[in-house]
């Protein structure tokens, strides 16, 4: 991947708005090390291991999860959450699986109650001051021609709109991974398509209904299906796993820091 300087980049997203597209359209972007460093779902998953207040929903989830993928068992609910995720890390435990998982850590509660703790996770791990500046730069200048902004991330929903809002995004700005929600209490069972991977861009698509995707900002592989919709995908300090297969994506470049 060729770098390609942030003033170009504007200035690439300037002219598509202005000369090729000046109806409607939106920009996508990425929420874990991509608009910010580090990763608010791994952040939830800590206070909530710490919290330890899992119900006997998220509890029975754990467990069926650990049967189907051959994960040890384990008694407490806290202990089989911990093993399921000490699993993804060993690379034994599916990576979109991990974040279903956490996601649904918080079934059976309240989701008033889940939106609270969310806003102190965010607030405790200081996700305000990890925010890349060249992203945010981009998700300004798109926002400030006209161009719909959208978060997309595979994060709990309620941890992303926590972290949107440092952005002057709501929730429906917000694609994430989202609980069914009853009677204001969160189910056991996932919105279809989770935007992981390939389901990031089924999203976008339905998101767009035809409107063109000006921008899209990523930083590891599973972005790659979003990335590839854009006229103008960028790769934000890119992990190596992006790396590796951006050639399958010839017009993807790694955006340059400000300054």
């Amino acid at each position: 991947m060729q770098e390609i300087p942030y003033t170009e980049a504007l200035a690439t997203l300037r002219e598509l708005r202005e000369r090729r597209h000046p109806g409607p359209a939106l920009a996508a972007f990425d929420g874990d090390g991509t608009l910010w460093s580090g990763d608010v779902g791994e952040d939830f998953l800590e206070h909530l291991l710490d919290e330890d207040a899992f119900t006997d929903v998220a509890a029975a989830l754990f467990h069926d999860e650990a049967t189907t993928y051959g994960v040890a068992r384990e008694v407490r609910p806290k202990a089989q959450l911990a093993t399921l995720f000490r699993a993804y890390v060993d690379g034994t435990y599916p990576e979109d699986r991990v974040c279903a998982i956490i996601a649904l850590a918080v079934a059976g509660r309240p989701s008033s109650d889940v939106t609270r703790v969310a806003a102190d996770v965010v607030r405790a791990k200081g996700v305000a001051g990890r925010l890349h500046d060249e992203t945010v730069g981009v998700l300004e200048a798109a926002r400030a021609s006209g161009v719909e902004v959208v978060l997309v991330s595979a994060s709990p929903r309620p941890v992303v709109v926590a972290a949107a809002e440092l952005l002057g995004l709501g929730e429906p700005d917000v694609i994430a991974v989202t609980c069914v929600e009853e009677r204001g209490v969160l189910g056991g069972s996932l919105l279809e398509p989770m935007p992981y991977g390939e389901g990031k861009a089924a999203c976008l698509r339905s998101r767009l209904a035809g409107r063109p995707l000006l921008v899209s900002c990523g930083d590891n592989a599973f972005d790659m299906a979003m990335l590839a919709l854009a006229e103008l995908p960028l790769a934000i300090r890119p992990k190596d796993r992006l790396r590796a297969i951006a050639h399958e994506l010839p017009a993807l470049a790694v955006l340059g820091r400000v300054g």
